[in-house]
């Protein structure tokens, strides 16, 4: 089970490639980084954890581009992989956010995952023209015309929200397939969607009975005709020994712990007692 950070971007405190340059010297397998373009002041929407239009943090507000944010830590990473969680694909065009996907992967030398998001923030799509109801059906659109984009030497595609003739499109991806995981709440629904469109689950933070949620993923992973195993990526438990054993042994394979918004040393300093506590764990 690999282990992975998570910087919930700001304009306030570490930058991300300082970030992700950091947890790459601690061992962290993968570096992840959130997406909002901008937050409704009015809004319907409530947030899954507040229940109501309140927010549990600011940096919501504050949210930095993702994809300049993993580039900037191209350079001074080689080996930590670089992704999102989660991305809101369908707020982006995505002729353009497929090229810039390809692009940071070509640059990254192969380590973009792209974690994506139906969206929680139906008034944040709204702003964008998708209709909160349709945000499934738009966002398999744009994974499905992104992929063509990346795969194909003449790519075409005609749905609902995305639409465009014969085209080419470089640079390609360096992976041969640039993995996707979902992140949603673990539900059949999202378990059948990700089985026909994504490579594997992002739980949320509060996510309960993780072993029966997985085995339900690996069930309907094998109906829908997929070969080998989803990924899991459990995002937000304690770095306490018998709780990780157990998300092992569910078949998570990343657990993901989220940084604090502090300074730079602080952050490092914070990113060296996890990895000494892991590594413990490790050889317990």
């Amino acid at each position: 089970m690999r282990y992975g950070i998570v910087l919930f971007t700001s304009d306030r405190g570490i930058s991300p490639a300082a970030a992700a340059q950091a947890a790459e010297e601690a061992g962290f397998a993968t570096f992840y980084v959130p997406e909002h373009t901008h937050i409704p002041v009015r809004r319907d929407a409530p947030h899954p954890r507040t229940g109501d239009s309140s927010l549990p943090d600011d940096r919501y507000l504050r949210t930095l581009d993702p994809w300049v944010a993993l580039a900037s830590a191209v350079p001074v990473t080689s080996t930590i992989r670089l992704a999102t969680a989660v991305a809101l694909p369908v707020e982006s065009d995505p002729i353009t956010l497929a090229k810039t996907v390809a692009t940071l992967d070509h640059l990254s030398g192969g380590r973009v995952t792209l974690g994506v998001g139906f969206g929680w923030n139906t008034d944040e799509l709204a702003d964008h023209g998708v209709p909160g109801k349709r945000r499934r059906t738009a966002l398999r659109e744009y994974l499905e015309a992104m992929r063509a984009l990346w795969t194909e030497e003449e790519a075409s595609y005609a749905g609902e929200f995305v639409e465009f003739g014969p085209s080419w499109a470089w640079p390609k991806p360096v992976q041969a397939k640039v993995p996707v995981v979902v992140g949603a709440g673990g539900t059949e629904r999202t378990f059948r969607w990700i089985a026909r469109h994504g490579d594997g689950w992002l739980t949320t933070p509060a996510e309960g009975d993780i072993a029966a949620k997985v085995a339900q993923l690996r069930e309907i992973w094998r109906e829908e005709g997929r070969e080998g195993e989803p990924e899991v990526i459990a995002l937000g438990p304690r770095p306490d020994p018998e709780g990780l054993a157990r998300l092992e042994e569910a078949g998570v394979t990343e657990v993901v712990f989220g940084l604090p918004d502090r300074s730079p040393s602080e952050v490092e300093a914070w990113l060296d007692r996890l990895a000494g506590k892991l590594g413990q764990l490790a050889g317990t």
